[in-house]
């Protein structure tokens, strides 16, 4: 049994790190959920045992935001934001300050890679209007997202799955976590400055005209209040799932937005590659996870802010970040202080996600997004402002620990 369930573990996570496997027409989704599958089929762990080590938090949680965020967008907002930034950026290092700036924000509080599907088709609109190279501009929305996300509870699914395993309240999590996040993203902007020196340089005089939008100024005005409302609930300390799914259910009451564009807007392969990690790793965690190997983490020097942080950096690179974080639980809790280990661990998986363009899913959206409309971001565009970025945060997030 160690030797099929250590198998099924090798299979599934090189599978969700690559997207696919060769020949096969199956996604990330399908390949967790076919791994959590054969846990069971083998005897790894019991159906009973696979239902309860679903985190239905942490699933609750993304749900809802994903609501919050769909009614946004279908409202109009997004589009509205586009043209205040088209008629009121005065020249191109606002711009790029208003890009960097919203994305972090609203990253903090919704989910990053939701907000990169919005943003990054935001950007392209109003720098083809405004003449402007749209490259730096893109670049500022995926690597301002990932690191305002590091910010909030529900700024990624990592932190999600982090802050539910926490039981952390949302405003403690951010008191620790948003202080890197905004160092981080005024240096983000900085770097893309410098990077990009003809673009931002000489400040010149920009404007444009854009056409009025197509908006629901009074759905808007209702996702805005629930919204706040949400984020206020984050505050007063309510469980963020909690607080999330009630403002995606208050807002599915209406009449002016059919169910069915709702329900296309979320992810539900992403909810699935959720449920089938969860159970593969239970499954691995109960097979293969002997005291002694759970020991061995207090060897690694795991207590040591910046080894965890190298690891972390590294590991979610090579599987990706929310696989990282699930395959690190069980070595974590094993620690003498777990709860300052997995806020380093949900910094270092969020900010490690910006070192290259496949690093992170928000990334790969935005160039996605960006080579539909014919602009191709190359490797070396990305890396000579991600890696330095990636490489001081991160070393930014060990010393704040440390």
């Amino acid at each position: 049994m160690q030797i099929a369930a250590t198998l099924i573990f090798l299979l599934t996570y090189v599978g969700v790190a690559l997207g696919r496997f060769p020949g096969l027409r199956i996604d990330r989704a399908g390949i967790a959920l076919t791994g959590a599958a054969m846990m069971t089929a083998v005897g790894a762990i019991t159906p009973e045992e696979a239902y309860k080590a679903i985190d239905l938090d942490t699933i609750t949680l993304l749900l809802g935001m994903m609501i919050v965020v769909a009614h946004l967008r279908l409202s109009g907002f997004f589009r509205l934001v586009c043209q205040w930034a088209i008629e009121h950026a005065h020249s191109q290092p606002v711009l790029l300050a208003v890009v960097t700036v919203t994305s972090a924000v609203s990253s903090a509080f919704l989910v990053n890679d939701a907000v990169c599907l919005v943003m990054a088709p935001m950007v392209i609109e109003t720098t083809r209007v405004l003449k402007r190279n749209p490259i730096p501009y893109l670049l500022a929305v995926g690597l301002a997202s990932n690191i305002g996300s590091a910010a909030t509870i529900t700024g990624n699914p990592q932190n999600m799955i982090i802050g539910a395993t926490l039981g952390m309240p949302f405003i403690e999590f951010a008191r620790y976590m948003a202080p890197v996040a905004a160092i981080g993203t005024v240096l983000a902007l900085l770097l893309l400055y410098a990077a990009s020196p003809g673009e931002f340089f000489p400040v010149e005089r920009i404007a444009g005209t854009a056409a009025r939008p197509r908006a629901n100024r009074w759905q808007v005005t209702k996702v805005l209040l629930v919204t706040a409302g949400v984020v206020v609930l984050f505050f007063a300390g309510v469980p963020v799932s909690e607080a999330a799914i009630l403002g995606g259910a208050v807002l599915l009451v209406t009449r002016a937005i059919k169910p069915m564009k709702v329900y296309r807007e979320i992810d539900g392969s992403l909810l699935l590659m959720f449920v089938g990690l969860f159970v593969v790793v239970a499954g691995a965690e109960k097979t293969l996870l002997t005291p002694e190997v759970v020991e061995s983490a207090r060897h690694a020097g795991f207590e040591n802010a910046w080894i965890l942080t190298a690891f972390t950096a590294v590991l979610s690179n090579l599987i990706s970040n929310v696989p990282a974080v699930l395959a690190m639980k069980p070595f974590i809790t094993s620690l003498d202080d777990p709860t300052r280990a997995w806020l380093i661990v949900s910094l270092s998986s969020t900010l490690a996600g910006n070192l290259t363009p496949v690093g992170s899913v928000a990334n790969l959206i935005v160039a996605e997004r960006a080579l539909r409309e014919g602009i191709r971001i190359s490797f070396w565009q990305y890396a000579r402002v991600g890696g330095p970025v990636t490489l001081i945060t991160l070393g930014l997030s060990a010393w704040w620990f440390a």
